[in-house]
């Protein structure tokens, strides 16, 4: 099975790293190096650009993908799944005109011009507001474009807005919402691989954020433990050797660890440990 994957950017670390606490990290890859074997013997990596991803998967040169929805939704592939968001490479893209004109709405583009590199996501949009301006694509300084009279507005990615700003543009509508996903062609979505894939890197999306807290607890104070720490459908509660204690496991927020430590050992928890979870499979 062959997993595409951005072969520079930023996502191609990101990407990489996930890969690697998933199970199925690189075992070789030299720069430029097109296939790189994996720690599974079943799988190999494949490099592409992030743009073309899509279009490698659809025409069955990779099974999976993982790379950007915008560049999944750009390609108009027909014959590839959206499986499972990976919650990076977060961005927007945007319909954006300059801040002292006089667009204020996708309707006030009619019979007028927008530059974009997503001109297949840009037509979508305005097909789904029923207007038809004039769509040019360009390759680069998309924000430039309304400056040098080449467009009226732009669609184009954002992640803060710098760069509209310090362009005196503004956001006139949110056009698309995009992040990293792992996507399959439809003809190999029920492979068991696929699925092993898919949980492998789920598993990994899902342990962030959250720790692993075990602790002694008298057994009489356990409905007060419960409170402070109801894990993920309610601590694991396990007998121990000392009579009236038991074990409490359970797996808990981040955030919320510093506050239970101190809950806890006002409820006579001691033992107390927190360690991180690599990967946790709901």
């Amino acid at each position: 099975m062959r997993i595409a994957v951005p072969n520079k950017g930023r996502l191609h670390d990101p990407t990489l790293e996930l890969l690697d606490r998933a199970g199925i990290g690189v075992e070789s890859g030299a720069d430029r190096q097109l296939y790189a074997d994996t720690v599974d013997p079943e799988i190999t990596v494949l490099y592409a650009r992030a743009a073309d991803i899509p279009e490698y998967v659809a025409d069955g040169a990779a099974d999976l993908g993982i790379t950007g929805l915008d560049q999944v939704r750009e390609s108009g592939a027909d014959n590839v799944e959206d499986l499972l968001d990976l919650d990076y490479g977060k961005c927007r893209l945007v319909l954006a005109a300059p801040e002292d004109g006089d667009i204020d709405a996708a309707e006030d583009l009619a019979r007028k011009t927008v530059a974009t590199e997503f001109p297949t996501i840009t037509r979508d949009y305005f097909d789904g507001k029923d207007v038809s301006p004039d769509i040019v694509e360009v390759t680069g300084a998309t924000e430039l474009t309304p400056h040098v009279e080449m467009a009226d507005a732009i669609v184009d990615i954002t992640s803060t807005g710098t760069t509209l700003r310090v362009n005196r543009l503004k956001v006139v509508d949110e056009v698309l919402q995009s992040s990293v996903r792992l996507f399959a062609r439809d003809d190999v979505v029920d492979d068991p691989k696929v699925e092993q894939v898919r949980t492998a890197l789920q598993s990994v999306r899902s342990a962030e954020g959250k720790r692993y807290l075990m602790l002694n607890a008298p057994e009489e104070n356990l409905d007060a433990i419960e409170d402070v720490i109801p894990g993920l459908g309610g601590p694991t509660v396990l007998d121990v050797d000392e009579p009236g204690m038991v074990a409490v496991h359970a797996v808990v927020e981040e955030r919320d660890v510093f506050e239970a430590v101190n809950d806890l050992k006002c409820e006579g928890a001691s033992g107390i440990l927190v360690t991180e979870i690599e990967r946790l499979v709901k």
